[in-house]
């Protein structure tokens, strides 16, 4: 779990949408992004395809992916209001109040979306299916947390360590999403 001061937004992934603005969307999928803040510098991340940007949605997410006591950074969106009753500290800039642009009163968080939707331009053309996003997800968070490794051998222990503990995932799932082994929301990528 991400621990000391997390930056948390949301940001959309899907291409271009006509008409919408800022959190508004119609067909994008909606990604949450907590970030740790070290010293300045981005540390471990992640991430979560989330239905919306509702309390419930984000509140959830923040729950299982930031330990209690961690301050925790937002804009001024209402849906993080309770934060404090879940444990919390919680520090709010108001984007939208700023002189500066976003991301520079929110560094960390708009850095990982942006390199998050170039990653996904570039892998995956931007054409991923929202029933697979969470995977593209987590297969980000686990290099991208891992980026400045410098033991290569424990990088692949790691990822057979995942590969041991992650559940089978049936043809039907992955290509079909008939629903059937779906998985749990938490425990994630680590």
């Amino acid at each position: 779990m991400l621990s000391g001061t997390v930056e948390t937004d949301e940001t959309d992934v899907g291409g271009e949408e006509a008409g919408a603005r800022g959190r508004q969307t119609v067909g994008k999928a909606i990604v949450a992004v907590a970030v740790e803040m070290k010293r300045g510098h981005v540390g471990r991340v992640r991430l979560w395809h989330v239905p919306d940007v509702s309390a419930d949605s984000l509140l959830v997410f923040l729950t299982d992916t930031v330990v209690a006591g961690s301050r925790i950074h937002t804009a001024g969106w209402t849906s993080y209001q309770d934060l404090a009753r879940h444990g919390f500290r919680h520090t709010i800039t108001v984007l939208s109040a700023q002189p500066e642009p976003a991301h520079v009163a929110m560094p960390g968080v708009h850095r990982v979306a942006s390199l998050l939707k170039r990653w996904l331009l570039e892998v995956e053309q931007g054409g991923v299916a929202p029933a697979h996003l969470q995977a593209y997800l987590e297969e980000f968070t686990f290099r991208f947390n891992r980026r400045t490794s410098r033991a290569r051998g424990l990088l692949f222990r790691r990822l057979l360590e995942q590969a041991v503990v992650t559940q089978p995932h049936p043809w039907e799932t992955i290509v079909k999403n008939t629903g059937r082994g779906k998985r749990k929301r938490r425990g994630g990528v680590k």
